[in-house]
């Protein structure tokens, strides 16, 4: 028995021309969270759509317990998308019932169900209160419980925390986790969060222009791109930037130097010692340092090494 519950093989999928999804290959282990990162139109959204059924490729093919996705029963499946998808004129507790109804689930298992959820998701005291009475936090824990009434296998996360306050995301973040090691749910996540990506998954997927560019997890990920500290640097005149990159590059002390945000990222191991060699450089270009700190490498660090931007809009 393998221990993987969706695997994709060489999946492809074009729009009019523009190849959206190219060559993909992947595989998802049963009970983990799994991260997708990219930039905006990197392919996330699609790539996920074909491998739970949703979309058709133009090639390739997704298993999902070893059985073809279009042989699957549908129900395994839940997904909690991105733009809030709610009844706005019937109460928290109405609209679980509603659609666990839809999904079939028996009248004796339902109701305990839907108090379980908004036991867990903190939505109790909410019960009979409107949805359109919820805060933002609210609904968007309530589109989550919209997801999980059927009780899925797999569990799509499309931005759970856009637009959360720290408080909200933080009980999010806690629940996500307990589907994964409390019920042994399989969770796939998109996000532009690079904490959140970092907390939660297990694994991290991180694809541009349709194609995986790494899957690891996330301590491997930081370890393996450009191992080393960040040297951050804000310079008195950033039109000299592209010179000072230029001249960084040229020392084989450093691993890279690169532009980000009009900051100047300099990676090197041991970065602290090679600080006069920096300022050395700094100066020969004739500019001032108005901000410098020293810390380790992230996973937005990673992102930006890999894809060679910050997200795109």
């Amino acid at each position: 028995m393998t221990n993987f519950i969706i695997e994709a093989h060489n999946i492809g999928k074009n729009f009019d021309g523009l190849m959206a999804v190219d060559g993909l290959n992947l595989k998802i282990r049963k009970g983990e969270v799994f991260g997708f990162l990219g930039p905006n139109g990197a392919g996330k959204t699609t790539s996920i759509s074909i491998m739970v059924g949703l979309l058709k490729p133009n090639t390739g093919q997704v298993f999902i317990n070893s059985k073809d996705v279009k042989e699957i029963d549908r129900g395994i499946i839940g997904i909690c998308p991105q733009e809030l998808v709610l009844w706005e004129h019937l109460t928290c507790k109405e609209s679980l019932m509603l659609m666990g109804e839809m999904y079939e689930v028996p009248k004796d298992l339902l109701k305990s169900r839907v108090d379980k959820l908004l036991k867990d998701l903190i939505l109790e005291e909410k019960a009979n209160t409107t949805v359109e009475k919820l805060s933002g936090g609210m609904k968007r824990r309530l589109n989550l419980a919209l997801a999980l009434v059927h009780e899925p296998d797999i569990v799509v996360l499309d931005e759970p925390s856009e637009g959360l306050d720290p408080q909200s995301r933080r009980v999010l973040w806690n629940y996500i986790l307990s589907l994964r090691n409390d019920q042994d749910k399989t969770v796939i996540l998109t996000t532009h969060l690079m904490d959140e990506a970092d907390r939660l998954s297990d694994r991290i997927a991180i694809i541009d222009h349709g194609r995986l560019l790494k899957l690891d997890t996330p301590e491997n990920l930081k370890k393996e791109i450009g191992e080393g500290d960040i040297v951050d640097i804000k310079t008195s005149n950033p039109k000299k930037n592209k010179e000072l990159i230029e001249n960084l590059s040229n020392l084989e002390q450093l691993n890279s130097a690169i532009e980000v945000n009009g900051r100047i990222n300099v990676r090197a191991l041991d970065a602290v010692s090679k600080l006069p060699l920096i300022m050395d450089k700094v100066e020969k270009v004739g500019v001032r340092i108005s901000e410098l700190s020293v810390r380790q490498n992230t996973l937005e660090d990673v992102f930006i090494e890999l894809t060679g931007t910050g997200l795109r809009e």
